[in-house]
This record gives structure tokens, sequence and C-alpha cells, in this order.
């Protein structure tokens, strides 16, 4: 059987001559939890400011939310439910304005249950001005208590910078705009519409920021460490790295356990969604190794090629099958090994993924010229690649892409955790079979990616 773990493929050479290769490669996916000192893998790089642009590019591609002059109550009530993804949890809420029948009303009740909209009145068909939009979007941000404990000299203050005078306000009206100053929910690029009449109209990239706005606020917006160009994200890189263990998913461990045993799957990681990037698909890439040393390395190689890109570290756990005659091995803190009844071990070993989201297409296409020519292994000490570079590098795209290879995901979901298994897209049935021979019960989730070619032959039985 051929093992899918990353950390085998750089001595997959090596041990050829105890594997008999299969044609089918199974991977699941347990992810690593940081403990509680670990870095925020969420964080942010306040040096680079998100344009109204790439908010907008996001909205689009992820929740096709499109904002037009003029916007309405209505429709941008749909569209905070939406990219928040809320839906009501019961259907008994009574609007004066917007009946069960009504188009608006799961996402209005939806936005009522979470006390976004406080009012039983919608008014769905009135134009939206901008201060509204506000006063939304500090609720759905989750601001609301904290703008509660504004004192009138606090609020003063907060609204000077928008020109407005609290005597022309409510003091709830005040306090709101008043956190969304402070908390920097509002962008100084949007203070010029608050500033105006409150019958002005929000332009797209008005709103369209103060969605993406929101979705920073709750964490459901892009996750990264930092960007290739950032002077700090080695070491944020490092934190990140040095701060994830071996993920423990005792039910999704035990049935990936029996898969392995009965040889149903070969191997399997886990991953935590929580880590997800949350990139946009048509510009980001998912890199995969078990060294850290080589992910520092590989960052300065694509920043000395001028390829600037975001980056997102997502822990993962791999597991495979290690043969009782490679030896007796010895577990670590990121390397864990049991032994099963026919005398081999199931070996869990610590990697993770690169998660990339680059400026252009045409980075994101550059990238493999320079993984093939720098970091792909073709011979035995071999020279000019970087630290620890692999036979089979592994890399793949959620899109299609020139000269990348198409094979299949099987997916697995328990909460936040996830079970995935790569194969030959002519082996994808066999897979989700195989799990599912385990539990019947179980949904697998299948669909087709595109991976690079050194490891598309792996899969196909090639070791190098």
């Amino acid at each position: 059987m051929l093992p899918f773990s990353t950390a085998f493929l750089q001595k997959s050479v090596v041990r050829k001559s105890v594997i008999a290769w299969t044609l089918a490669v199974s991977v699941i996916a347990s992810p690593v939890l940081y403990n509680s000192t670990s870095y925020a893998a969420t964080a942010v790089v306040a040096q680079h400011e998100i344009s109204a642009s790439e908010y907008s590019q996001f909205l689009q591609s992820k929740f096709n939310i499109s904002v037009a002059n003029g916007i309405s109550r209505g429709q941008y009530i749909q569209d905070l439910a939406t990219a928040l993804q809320l839906t009501p949890e019961n259907s008994d809420a009574t609007f004066t304005d917007v009946p069960s029948s009504h188009k608006l009303y799961k996402a209005a009740t939806a936005l009522y249950e979470n006390g976004i909209l406080s009012s039983t009145t919608v008014h769905p068909n009135q134009k939206l001005d901008a201060r509204t939009a506000v006063y939304f979007a500090v609720k759905a941000a989750g601001l609301k208590e904290l703008a509660y404990t504004y004192p009138p000299a606090k609020v003063k203050i907060a609204l000077a910078k928008l020109a407005i005078k609290p005597t022309s306000v409510s003091t709830q009206t005040g306090q709101e705009l008043a956190v969304a100053v402070d908390s920097g929910l509002l962008p100084k690029s949007l203070y010029k519409a608050v500033t105006a009449s409150q019958s002005t109209s929000p332009s797209p990239v008005f709103v369209e920021t103060l969605l993406g706005q929101v979705l920073q606020f709750k964490g459901q917006y892009k996750h990264y460490l930092g960007y290739t160009s950032d002077d700090d994200i080695y070491a944020k890189l490092q934190d990140a790295y040095n701060t994830s263990r071996l993920i423990q998913a005792p039910e999704l461990q035990e049935l990936a356990n029996k898969a392995l045993e009965e040889n149903l799957v070969t191997g399997y990681n886990v991953k935590d969604s929580r880590y997800e990037a949350n990139f946009i698909d048509s510009l980001s890439l998912n890199y995969g190794h078990d060294d850290i040393k080589h992910a520092v390395q590989l960052i300065g190689l694509l920043r000395s090629e001028g390829i600037s890109a975001k980056v997102q570290f997502e822990p993962k756990t791999s597991a495979f099958i290690y043969l009782k005659e490679w030896g007796e091995p010895k577990s670590t803190e990121d390397y864990h090994v049991s032994q099963i009844a026919n005398g081999n071990y199931i070996a869990n070993a610590k990697e993770y993924d690169l998660a990339f989201e680059f400026a252009n297409s045409a980075d994101k296409n550059k990238f493999q010229k320079v993984i093939l020519a720098y970091a792909k292994k073709d011979s035995e000490d071999q020279k000019g690649l970087i630290y620890n570079s692999w036979w089979q590098p592994l890399y793949y795209s959620q899109t299609a892409i020139k000269d990348y290879d198409v094979i299949s995901n099987n997916k697995i979901t328990q909460g936040n955790y996830y079970v995935q298994s790569f194969s030959l897209k002519e082996k994808s049935a066999d897979v989700a079979a195989g799990f599912k021979a385990l539990d019947p019960s179980l949904k697998v989730d299948s669909y087709q990616f595109w991976v690079d070619g050194p490891f598309f032959n792996y899969l196909n039985g090639d070791s190098k």
C-alpha cells in the first residue's frame, strides 16, 4: 500500500522496496490545535489596509453579493444575513410590513433573532442611508453593549471626527456612531458619507466596505498571519508552528485507524476548519510540508521571486502505517506511534499546510515554476534547492489551473474537524465506500480539485 502522509513523501524512495504500490491513496485530515499560548492564526497585518475593491471581490466571490447604487434597506438586510450566513431558528417573528410570504422574511427574522434588527417595522423598500447602515453594522459586528457604555463626553469626542454635533442626534444614535469610529468599524475613508445629511444614500463602495468590516469583526473574513512581504512574517510563522500540536479528534481518528488497519485507506490527515484561510479560490493555493525551516525558506524564495501573497498557517496531523520491518519507532511530542494487531504501527505526524492568496492570477501561475526550479528534488544530493525539498511536493488549487492534474477529495466532517481522503478521481468512489463500510451513516463529500504533477505521479505509484 502507498501511505499518504506528506512526511512520508520525502522517505518514499528509501522505503519503496517495502511498499506494495497501489493506485489509490487516501488522506484523512485531523486538525492540529494551537494551545492557549499560540499565535493568533487569524491575525491580519495592520500595515496592509484592506481596500474597498478587495472587500467587493470577496463578497462577490463568496456570496454573490454585488451592491448597486441606491440600495434599499431590505436589500441591505438581505446582504447582511447572507454575508453573516444567518438563518432564522424560529419562524414566528411578526413584522408589520414583511409578512411570512415576503422574500425578505427569513433574512429579517434572522437579524431580529440576533439583535441586529430591533424593530418589527422593517421599511424594506425605503432607500438606505449611510447612518442607518452604520447602526445595523454596529449591532451585526457585536459592538452594541460597548456602544451603550459611552458617556456624553466620550461620544462628543468621537462625533467631532465626523463633524456631527451630539445635540443633532439621539443618545443611542450618538453612541452607535461613536463606537463605530473608535473601534475602527467605520474606516476614515467612509467618514464623509456619514457626516453628510442623513438622507444621503451610501455608495456601493461604502456598503461593501462596511459589510467587509462586519465580517472582520466577526472573524468571518479571511484568516492569515500576514504577507510574504512582511518583515515579521517569519517570526509569526515560527510561533504558529511551535505552538501547534498533534490533533486530538478521537472519534474521527478511531474511524480512520480502523480504515487503516483494514486497508480501506492507506493514510489520513485531520484538520480544523477554524484555521482555514477562507481565501478566494481563484487566487489561492495550498502547500503541504512538515518542516518549519522549509516553510521559512519557501517564504524567502517567493519574496526573492517578487511574489507577494497572504499567508495562513493551517496545522494538520497525518497518519499512516509504519511497518515493523522499518525498525522500532520512537514517539515524541510531534510524532506518536501506536502498535496494531499485526505488529505494525499507526504513526501520527505533525504537519501543516501553508495557504497562499496571491495578488493576481499571474503570480498564482508562477508559483509552480518556482517550486519546480527550487523546491522539487530530482536526484540524490541535488544542489540548488531550498532545505528539505521533496521528490513529490504537494500543492493544490480548488480551481482549474494550467499544467495541474485533476484528482479527488473525499471529505467527512464532524463539527470543526474534518477527515479528507485524496485519491485518483477514478478511485474516489472506492475511497468513499471504504469509509461507509465502517459507518453506513457517514456522509462523504466528494469533489475534484487540481494538484501538481509530481504528486499526481505519486498517486500513480511513481516514487519520484
